[in-house]
């Protein structure tokens, strides 16, 4: 199968009419949430997993609360960039 590059696909897009290119979007945004919703359930089965092997210890919950703040404010601070 020949690669498409993106200014190709672009093109492609651009001489579709309004409506039909609106669509597209719409199909594309529906299956990337598909697409992370799946990914989101594969990471979820994971962790499930390597908690009943016991591959986690228990950690108090102030520190475990420490660290998601931690983790959202660098996910801020990304953002901001």
């Amino acid at each position: 199968m020949d690669s498409v590059t993106l200014v190709q696909a672009l093109d492609t897009i651009m001489q579709l009419p309004l409506e039909q290119q609106e669509m597209l979007i719409e199909i594309w945004y529906k299956r990337r949430i598909e697409a992370r919703r799946r990914e989101i359930a594969q990471d979820a089965q994971t962790s499930i997993e390597a908690f009943r092997a016991n591959q986690y210890t228990p950690q108090p919950v102030g520190k475990i609360i420490a660290e998601l703040r931690s983790s959202l404010d660098f996910s801020l601070d990304n953002e901001n960039e």
